[in-house]
């Protein structure tokens, strides 16, 4: 863009909206953020007040500490290896106050509608009625606060809740003292199962695991799994072979899935989320959780299972994803349907210039450091360092890349969105780099 500088806002103020407000400010620009809630951090802030939050009370990072930091600002030596929520809270308000971010953040202010505008730029409305008129608006809203609910006949006479509403074994129901069933595979279905198994209390937790997955431990090589290069990188071996090495390795230290009750993974390592857990398997084996099947049918006081068998149950929490949702954009404007949005090196809107997403993607790995790329190259692109190609060749490349992310990861809307982690942060820096020559 050439001229005089754009005004640019920013949605959220979490850790893609930080990392935005930073690259833009470095850049030499003046951007404006709105936050709904009263402090930085989004889903990091335990029960925040915008009420998007799905922190609950004993949540840990899964990606290591070196691999989720910042890179302009690296987290404290003292933090332990994966930290829990109140230290990444805190990391996110001292990010901001390194780099005086927060007079450019106005606290407790939600967008209500952005709407392009014929002659270029966007009108911003807020909830108190204002509205602002602004040349470019970088989308960093999240995209862990929409819960998606999966649809399962019959009914059910206990509590249902979402994992996004799930705060500990105690609150908000007294689940530790429940039969609870969890439903899902990933990382917050495990989180939960295993809290509940460890509170103590005299209940009973079943995890219903409609499709297997790599339960990776969080150690091997006495590093966080993440940094243990001999299990993880490629940047020696082709992908094939340290794909080969990795699942050998996997063998001979966890073992077969199926001895546990659960499915093995229908995937290649790396083909999809990997669940990272160090107690799952220890509780199962010690029969305090109890794996099944798929639920497929909510029966009263019980549910029944994919095998035909019926269990007894108090509660089902549900932590089945969520849904990518933009409520401040009219559906005709921008969605993202099944979760899919088609976005340039899933940052550029091609047919709506001045639009950008930050952290709109979901990574084998961490978001923080690829958000962090991407606003980089955003803030080039809005000082003319940085050119994007014509709407057409950005169409046709990002058609190609969701077909290679279909081959590599299936077609479903849990995977719409995902990135190789090295790969694609890679393919960011390759980008600023090239300033946008090769894309002409």
């Amino acid at each position: 863009m050439q001229g005089p500088s754009p005004r640019v806002c920013v949605i959220g103020a979490g850790a893609s909206g930080l990392t935005a407000l930073k690259a833009l400010v470095d850049a030499g620009l003046s951007p404006v953020a709105y936050e709904k809630s009263d402090r930085v951090g989004g889903l990091w802030v335990f029960e925040n007040r915008n009420g998007q939050s799905a922190a609950y009370r004993s949540l840990h990072i899964n990606t290591s500490r070196d691999r989720m930091q910042f890179r302009d600002y690296p987290m404290p030596r003292d933090y332990p290896d994966y930290p829990a929520h109140p230290r990444l809270a805190r990391y996110f308000d001292e990010y901001a106050r390194a780099f005086d971010l927060l007079p450019r953040i106005r606290f407790e202010t939600a967008v209500e509608r952005v709407s392009p505008r014929p002659a270029g730029g966007f009108e911003v409305a807020l909830e108190d009625g204002s509205s602002s008129f602004f040349d470019a608006v970088i989308v960093a809203n999240g995209h862990h606060w929409d819960p998606r609910w999966p649809a399962i006949p019959g009914t059910f006479e206990g509590i249902e809740i979402h994992s996004h509403a799930y705060i500990d074994p105690g609150e908000p129901h007294d689940l530790g003292n429940r039969h609870v069933v969890v439903v899902g595979f990933g990382n917050s279905a495990v989180d939960i199962a295993c809290d509940l198994a460890k509170s103590g209390g005299s209940g009973s937790v079943t995890l219903s695991v409609r499709r297997g997955a790599w339960v990776l431990p969080k150690y091997a090589l006495g590093r966080p799994l993440d940094q243990a290069s001999g299990i993880t990188s490629t940047s020696v071996l082709p992908r094939w072979a340290a794909r080969r090495l990795a699942e050998l390795w996997y063998r001979a230290r966890v073992g077969d899935p199926r001895r546990f009750g659960l499915p093995a993974p229908d995937h290649r390592l790396g083909d999809a989320h990997p669940t990272v857990s160090d107690e799952l398997l220890p509780l199962i084996a010690a029969g305090r959780i109890r794996a099944k099947p798929g639920l497929v049918e909510r029966c009263g006081n019980a549910v029944r299972f994919a095998d035909g068998s019926r269990k007894d149950a108090d509660a089902i929490v549900y932590a089945t994803g969520y849904r990518v949702s933009f409520p401040f954009f009219d559906p005709a404007f921008v969605a993202a349907p099944d979760n899919e949005i088609a976005l340039y090196l899933r940052v550029f809107h091609p047919r709506a210039a001045g639009l950008y997403f930050i952290g709109l993607c979901q990574p084998l790995g961490p978001i923080m450091p690829l958000a962090e790329a991407q606003a980089k190259l955003v803030a080039a692109h809005l000082t003319g360092a940085y050119a994007l190609p014509d709407v057409q060749t950005m169409l046709a490349r990002t058609e190609a890349e969701r077909a290679r992310v279909r081959r590599r990861f299936g077609d479903s809307p849990r995977h719409t969105m995902q990135v190789d982690f090295d790969e694609y942060l890679a393919i960011l820096t390759g980008e600023l780099r090239a300033r946008g020559r090769h894309a002409r």
